[in-house]
């Protein structure tokens, strides 16, 4: 009999007969010897020790695995793998779509004309600014920061990065026009940007964040946007998703989607595929797949 696996949130149907063809799925996380598990999931103690001790392998859908407890998966000599590369572009698009928006005023743009404001063209009217010229910024310079940063360079802005480095960080947020977030979320980034990072933007900066919800404080955001320590701010990503802060709801110098950086189908089945196949690796082939974070 194949091996069991529970998956912990619906899948695109290529995946799921992917993962029906090579294992007998599970309706319960109990006995199994593989988890594929969404990222609204999370892979704690209870979760782990539900499974059992013949638990080996969860695969992540996903690259971040903040939601997964790595101490207790190591604990129990459980792979854990993440689905890296196949959304580089995509949340790379999102993120330059948002600074974009953001920057030329699109959504709010929009909104004028949804409440059916009364307007005519004039020179002077609804200005944005342009990201030719600008700095833009990139917090975490991985796959995805750099991938980013390379699409803001080909429309004429000039990318700085800061890794792990107070130092940079810092002088990226002194220096940058767009700060944008790609550093996974851990506990030395949770409220990495706080009232004192804010306060060390620019007036006129931007902060765009496709990461986590947790890397930013929003009660601090939230003040920022409203005194104007900052001039706006673009999100994907929220601290208490799927919850959105009211306060964010109603200002207009922000642009808002939920959390929909990876949300192409070809992106979506291609991070199915690859935890499907890391599945395979384990449980089928007695090896370690590539795309493991432990």
């Amino acid at each position: 009999m194949p091996p069991t696996v529970h998956v912990t949130g619906d899948l695109p149907a290529r995946v799921h007969d992917a993962l029906a063809e090579s294992f007998t799925l599970a309706d319960g996380v109990e006995g199994v010897a593989g988890i594929l598990s969404v990222l609204t999931t999370p892979v704690d103690v209870e979760l782990l020790d539900r499974a059992g001790h013949q638990l080996r392998i969860v695969a992540n859908y996903g690259v971040g695995v903040d939601n997964v407890d790595l101490e207790a998966a190591r604990a129990r000599n459980v792979v854990i793998a993440n689905t890296p590369d196949v959304l580089t572009d995509a949340v790379a698009e999102l993120t330059i779509a948002l600074t974009l928006a953001l920057l030329r005023r699109v959504a709010e743009g929009d909104r004028f004309l949804r409440r059916q404001s009364r307007w005519s063209f004039s020179l002077d009217f609804m200005l944005g600014r342009s990201l030719r010229g600008k700095t833009f910024g990139v917090v975490g310079p991985g796959r995805i920061g750099r991938a980013a940063a390379s699409l803001a360079e080909a429309l004429g802005a000039r990318a700085i990065f800061a890794g792990r480095s107070a130092v940079e960080l810092d002088a990226l947020l002194q220096t940058s026009d767009v700060v944008s977030l790609h550093c996974p979320l851990t506990p030395e980034t949770r409220h990495l940007i706080d009232a004192a990072a804010l306060a060390r933007m620019r007036p006129t900066s931007v902060l765009v964040n496709t990461a986590r919800g947790s890397i930013v404080d929003e009660p601090a955001l939230v003040a920022a946007l409203r005194d104007g320590t900052i001039a706006g701010a673009a999100l994907d990503v929220y601290e208490q998703e799927p919850e959105v802060s009211a306060r964010l709801l109603e200002l207009e110098n922000v642009v808002l989607t939920p959390h929909v950086a990876s949300a192409t189908p070809e992106t979506r089945e291609a991070m199915g595929m690859l935890a499907v196949d890391a599945l395979r690796a384990v449980l089928l082939e007695g090896r370690v797949p590539p795309n493991t974070v432990l």
